[in-house]
């Protein structure tokens, strides 16, 4: 049996201070647009091949192979920094780091140098997964298929999230002839393929979650379904944690800057100052204190996942199944807490401002209606379910899921 001390060099952690250095210039240059991007809803195609330049896309690939080299951590906390500049970015390139973490534990099996490279060379994945309209939980009806040689897909995906900027999607299909369920990678950018930005949703506007129809697309790799990573859940999960914890500290940044601006008080308030009153003080340290804890439960969260992607190292089936779970578990646990944290400190810090507040032009509830959305992507409810039963019961979590149509007739 291998020792987790024995792990090669993608479980490695690289400097945390030289990656920051690295990367926070070009957020600081995403945080520049930002407003105007969600003012008048344009997509971050520019930020997001400023990221592909530099080489975000393999902050986790080995350094060996050309990557940073970053733990999962890492990435996490990068992510955060990433999410304050612009949560919409972050969330877009969602589905890209869950496709590199998969093919990163795909490489203890089968060489994946040729996906490593791609990475390297800028290239990112989209998310194609989810279907709607009459598709009951359970079915697919996007179908992989053999012509010769040549696998080919049809269907049409929702929720495409960030596959407009995307070279590659990571899509969820079935190949027709057996009902197995694949990862059919794809390229985007070929004849049969259209994307379309139509996501209507109040928040998260520029994520580039919208329609993608396949027509006899062709498609480089069929992967397994049953071959991905174990703690797919957890990682997809703690997107969202970081993505919030992001949106926390924005919004006290932003928040406590227009409180040193304020000139305009109120009569029954505590002094001739914003910046002085010891509620509005009061209102912005809480928020503070909300958007650190926010921060410290999800690098937390993102150890746990560190530990179930070294455990798939070990060749220990069940102790990996055991770490596993504790890393579904400590995601959701941090879902639970840190969605509630931001919905309220975003809805809260609008008690320094006056009505002003609610200007269009400052767009301070952006905040509030990014935490709504990215917080309603996993219902609460059914994640205190899931921690109830395993903390009663001894339940395993669920780690893969699908939402569809149910078994409810009409009339």
């Amino acid at each position: 049996m291998t020792s987790l001390h024995d792990i090669p060099a993608i479980a490695y952690s690289a400097d945390y201070k030289a990656l920051a250095q690295k990367y926070r210039p070009i957020f600081d240059q995403i945080a520049a647009g930002a407003l105007q991007r969600e003012k008048e809803r344009i997509l971050p195609f520019e930020p997001i091949q400023w990221l592909k330049q530099a080489g975000f896309g393999a902050v986790r690939i080995p350094v060996e192979q050309g990557g940073d080299g970053a733990s999962i951590p890492q990435l996490f906390q990068l992510l955060i920094e990433l999410s304050k500049a612009d949560s919409n970015v972050t969330q877009a390139l969602r589905g890209h780091f869950a496709f590199v973490e998969d093919r990163l534990n795909a490489q203890r099996d089968a060489d994946q140098s040729h996906w490593f490279k791609r990475f390297v060379a800028g290239e990112i994945v989209g998310n194609a997964w989810t279907e709607i309209g009459n598709v009951k939980i359970g079915d697919v009806i996007t179908k992989v298929t053999k012509q010769g040689e040549q696998w080919i897909v049809n269907g049409k995906k929702y929720y495409t999230t960030g596959s407009i900027f995307a070279d590659w999607f990571d899509l969820f299909a079935q190949i027709e002839e057996t009902g197995e369920s694949v990862i059919a990678a794809t390229r985007t950018q070929q004849q049969g393929v259209t994307i379309d930005d139509d996501w209507d949703g109040f928040g998260q506007r520029t994520t580039g979650s919208g329609t993608a129809v396949l027509i006899n697309a062709e498609v480089e790799e069929v992967i397994p379904f049953d071959s991905r990573f174990k703690y797919q859940t957890a990682f997809y999960q703690l997107f969202h944690l970081s993505t919030l914890t992001g949106i926390a500290q924005a919004a006290v940044a932003e928040f406590t800057q227009q409180v040193r601006q304020r000139t305009r008080v109120f009569s029954h308030g505590n002094g001739d100052r914003v910046d002085q009153d010891v509620q509005v003080l009061q209102v912005i340290g809480k928020a503070s204190a909300q958007a650190y804890a926010a921060e410290a439960i999800t690098i937390q969260a993102a150890q746990a996942s560190q530990r179930a992607f070294q455990a798939h190292f070990s060749q220990d089936e069940e102790a990996e199944k055991q770490i596993n779970i504790l890393a579904e578990i400590e995601s959701a646990q941090g879902q639970v807490v840190i969605a509630d944290l931001v919905l309220d400190l975003t809805s809260k810090l609008f008690n320094v401002l006056g009505a002003s507040a609610a200007s269009r032009d400052k767009a301070l509830d952006r905040f509030w209606r990014n935490a709504r959305t990215v917080s309603s992507h996993n219902p609460l409810i059914y994640k205190e379910k899931s921690i109830g039963d395993w903390e009663v019961n001894g339940t395993e979590p669920i780690y893969a899921w699908q939402i569809g149509g149910g078994s409810k007739e009409n009339g």
